[in-house]
């Protein structure tokens, strides 16, 4: 009885909190549809189904106290049926062979790939020889080689090139970050590069009007400005990211200055609200009116009607979608006389992400912005609550952004460190000193061009734009050659993160003692990090690339080629080296053996039992001792993971990991083999 009494108490103290948990509930839903290893059947989705709604009717008949948790039942069943509904819901064809031909398709996105080449992707595909129904509905292809022969590249134009193209490849190693579930969600069936020039088919026709607003609107503010500057104005007005350098990402990225490229909380937060004050000032110059109308909801509305113009303009990507909910819900709220900023409010528009695209919770984006958001909303509230002052009033702006820029830091660094694996030792000094300006100085200018632009002047607010983007660059390039700018960490396991969040929400979101035990489950998840153990051994899906720990790091087998594969096993074991520092670490021989290209086969002689032979080129492996790993046993598990401990050497799949789901596309999809199977096969291609 007094377990009882003691259990209803602490729920009756939840009231008026409890809805901040509805995106909490949500999120563990999605997060346990994704954590699958077999896509879930038509029957299992329905026993989801009828346990969600026993939950909700064991929310209208619990006892009170009980009813908060049938309903988070509710809410996690449905975040799992939501998410399962939206991966069946974007599906298409994806190419299944690697294919070398004619690609002819429109081009609805233009962008710079990693290695800084113009890359487009295209939808209406046709392919040669490719039948439509497995046809990809788009495809993604970056333009290398001499591009003087090019067509200029027009929003909608029908172009025509020779490419090649793969399906969307799966983890570099088991368990990292998966890209064939991050091209399901966009669509994209095959992924490529073309060396050869890009033809035009036909003019633009009818249809994204808007993407040839946003890249006209691009165009122009290079023209005014040119360089990275250009690069960088047209970047936080249209989302048109193709025209600032690698030097200057890369030097944005080390200050920690990356997220003021993506238009996302902090622009469209800016943008409206410089609309939404330039409002209320001209209603305030108006007095008879003033008197009559509601001038703060009035201004809201309209700021309202600014910040979808701005995320029509951005393109409409999916952090900016989730930067204009979080910024409709605050400004709605002020139209019907509510408090803007408020923990319910971040919640409300975290569940209407949500319930939109459930795949955002697996990405940094979302994590980083609503981690963020949720911060400094609870820290400036209990300030607000307790009353505490920031000091004179002609210092309390520069108070606050401190404040918020210390706070937002500290939120956001251990999952930019998790998924990043790095951390930049300056950020907090790069976002204190440009950040202000761009509330003060470059989005007021963005906003006063898109006004002018009209009447032909927009260069009077680009330039005044200039000013302040010069000094972002600037600071991005002084404090990204200051000695160690940027930290490397080991990425974590895959329990850290989600520990991670489930105690800072707790901290924030529950009311009584037990808060604190959020504070312990924090405490845990950086234990755990710091615990995180990196595989021994490393082998990518094409059998061109191996990795080895050593007591100086990761010793890589080559020090040029699988250069994204090589970035990534550095990166995640926290080393700052580059590949051609990782191979002079390599020594030929030992345990694992690579062999690289069909000479190097030609002349292998032979190997020990207990060691592992990787081969770049298919490989005779009947009558070897050892274990062999070549291209066609390495398509059907993908990257590997060995962990050689004194009991043995233990292998990890990446098809283990990453299972059998909607957007893996395994051979032997409806037969699988066991991965030790895969070691050692029974017949074999000769190279």
């Amino acid at each position: 009885m007094g377990a009882a009494h003691s259990f209803a108490q602490m729920m009756r103290a939840q009231r008026g909190a409890l809805f901040g948990w509805v995106p909490v509930c949500l999120a563990v839903g999605i997060g346990c549809y994704f954590s699958l290893r077999v896509e879930p059947s038509g029957i299992e989705l329905a026993r989801a189904g009828f346990i969600t709604f026993l939950c909700f009717f064991l929310s209208r008949t619990l006892p009170e106290p009980l009813r908060p948790l049938a309903m988070a039942g509710v809410l996690i069943g449905a975040g799992f049926l939501l998410a399962s509904a939206r991966a069946h819901s974007v599906a298409g064809p994806v190419l299944e062979f690697r294919y070398y031909g004619a690609v002819e398709g429109r081009i609805v996105a233009i962008d710079r790939s990693q290695s800084d080449a113009l890359r487009l992707t295209l939808d209406h595909v046709r392919l040669d020889r490719v039948p439509p129904e497995r046809t990809p509905h788009r495809v993604r292809l970056s333009l290398h080689g001499d591009r003087s022969l090019d067509i200029a590249v027009e929003p909608g134009l029908q172009v025509m090139l020779t490419g090649h193209l793969s399906p969307p490849s799966g983890p570099v190693e088991p368990g990292g970050f998966d890209f064939q579930r991050h091209a399901w969600f966009a669509r994209l069936g095959a992924v490529g590069y073309a060396r050869t020039p890009l033809m035009g088919v036909a003019d633009p026709a009818g249809g994204l009007g808007v993407f040839r607003v946003r890249m006209a609107a691009s165009e122009r503010i290079q023209q005014v400005l040119g360089g990275d500057t250009g690069g960088f104005a047209a970047a936080i007005t249209t989302g048109d990211r193709s025209a600032i350098s690698q030097s200057a990402l890369d030097a944005l990225r080390a200050s920690n200055l990356a997220h003021l490229l993506a238009i996302s909380g902090l622009h469209m937060g800016l943008m409206s609200g410089v609309v939404f004050a330039a409002l209320r000032i001209v209603l305030a110059l108006i007095p008879p009116l003033v008197l009559r109308v509601p001038a703060r909801s009035i201004a809201a509305a309209g700021a309202l009607v600014a910040a979808a113009g701005y995320l029509a303009l951005s393109g409409g990507n999916v952090a900016t979608q989730r930067a204009f909910v979080m910024v409709a819900v605050a400004l709605c709220a002020l139209m019907i006389g509510r408090r803007a900023i408020s923990l319910r409010a971040v919640a409300i528009a975290a569940t209407i992400v949500l319930v939109m695209r459930p795949e955002a919770l697996m990405g940094p984006g979302f994590q980083m912005s609503f981690a963020a958001t949720t911060a400094l909303v609870a820290i400036f509230g209990w300030m607000r609550d307790g009353q505490i002052v920031l000091g004179p009033k002609w210092l309390q702006p520069v108070v606050a952004v401190v404040i918020s820029s210390a706070v937002a830091g500290f939120a956001t660094a251990p999952i930019g460190a998790a998924h990043f694996n790095a951390i930049a030792q300056y950020g907090l000094l790069a976002n204190l000193v440009s950040v202000p300006l761009m509330g003060v100085l470059v989005i007021p200018a963005a906003v006063v061009a898109v006004v002018l632009a009209p009447i032909g002047l927009e260069s009077i607010g680009l330039w005044a734009m200039s000013l302040g983007v010069d000094w972002i660059l600037s600071v991005a390039h002084f404090v990204a050659n200051l000695p160690q700018s940027r930290t490397y960490v080991v990425g974590p396991s895959g329990a850290v993160l989600p520990l991670l969040a489930l105690g800072f929400l707790t901290l924030l979101l529950w009311r009584g003692r037990l808060r604190w035990g959020g504070a312990v489950a924090m405490a845990a998840s950086f234990m755990l990090w710091a615990e995180t153990e990196r595989p021994d051994v490393l082998i990518s899906d094409t059998g061109t690339l191996v990795g080895v720990m050593t007591d100086d790091g990761r010793a890589l087998s080559k020090k040029r080629g699988a250069g994204f594969a090589a970035r990534n096993w550095l990166e995640n074991d926290g080393d700052g080296d580059d590949q051609y520092i990782a191979n002079t670490r390599w020594q030929a021989g030992g345990s694992v053996i690579h062999l690289s290209g069909k000479r190097a086969v030609a002349a292998f002689e032979g190997c020990d039992a207990g060691q592992i032979v990787v081969s770049s080129v298919p490989m005779p492996a009947d009558d070897l001792p050892c274990t062999v790993h070549d291209p066609d046993t390495l398509k059907h598990t993908g990257a590997l993971a060995y962990d050689l401990g004194t009991k043995g050497a233990v292998l990890t799949t990446a098809r283990t990991i990453a299972g059998e789901r909607l957007w893996t596309h395994w051979p032997d999809k409806k037969t699988p083999r066991k991965p030790e199977q895969f070691a050692r096969r029974s017949s074999v291609k000769k190279p």
